[in-house]
């Protein structure tokens, strides 16, 4: 469930991940060689595995595109042993490689979108959770991939910089996964400047909202920390830790 960003066109939605993995790049461009051996803001993850994972996300999510538009099968990943493997042989390569095959794996990505029609966008796959999606679900999956790992690597990027459209899609993403592992009960996430309100669970009361601007509550439920956000009726008061979403 991507919110208002499946209400875009494909166009536009494409526009939003191309801005975000320039934005991420960017940031990995921030990050001398000499550093991808320290930790990342991704707890048990340093830069090098952190970047490897995006790296082969990037490769993971065009065999969706390429099994759409070909019919023949290809899942993301051959099995979740064969994903950490490669995240971890990722890791060992020089920083220079890495940051090769980011690129490499980013443009075969736009490549394969970009011959993409209207029966490919619509094609059903799989993704590594097992859920089937339309094709078009993979420019959701990227463009979250791209922009939240920019703020996991340590640098300079913000939720506050995230479009907005992004932060209204990403917390209903991230409520209605704390739903499915049936966690987070009882939390309402709340958008002060616009009223907007993103429940885990309707049936259950009392509830703990947690309230900011969007781009706040957005990185509180992401796990990223506590500025700007604030319980209902407070302007401090003792906000809890969000449940993990990933």
């Amino acid at each position: 469930m991507a919110g208002p960003f499946d209400d875009l066109t494909i166009e536009q939605r494409l526009s939003i991940v191309r801005r975000g993995t320039a934005y991420y790049l960017g940031q990995v461009g921030l990050i001398p060689d000499d550093e991808f051996g320290e930790p990342s803001n991704l707890p048990g993850w340093d830069i090098a595995h952190l970047t490897a994972h995006v790296e082969y996300n990037a490769k993971a999510v065009t065999n969706l595109v390429y099994w759409a538009l070909t019919g023949e099968e290809k899942p993301m990943y051959s099995s979740p042993t064969a994903r950490g493997e490669e995240i971890n042989f990722g890791a060992t390569l020089p920083p220079g490689a890495i940051r090769n095959l980011n690129d490499l794996h980013v443009i075969r990505l736009f490549k394969v979108w970009e011959k993409a029609d209207g029966k490919a966008w619509e094609a059903t796959v799989k993704t590594a959770q097992g859920r089937t999606v339309p094709m078009q679900e993979t420019l959701w999956m990227r463009a979250r991939e791209v922009w939240i790992h920019a703020v996991y690597l340590g640098k300079t990027a913000r939720f506050s910089a995230m479009p907005d459209v992004f932060l209204r899609s990403l917390l209903p993403d991230i409520v209605g996964k704390w739903h499915s592992k049936g966690v987070g009960e009882g939390i309402v996430l709340v958008d002060d400047a616009s009223g907007a309100r993103w429940t885990v669970d309707d049936a259950v009361t009392p509830t703990t909202e947690v309230c900011g601007s969007v781009a706040s509550p957005a990185r509180w439920a992401a796990g990223r920390g506590f500025v700007g956000v604030h319980l209902a009726g407070t302007a401090s008061g003792e906000v809890p830790a969000p449940p993990r979403w990933l």
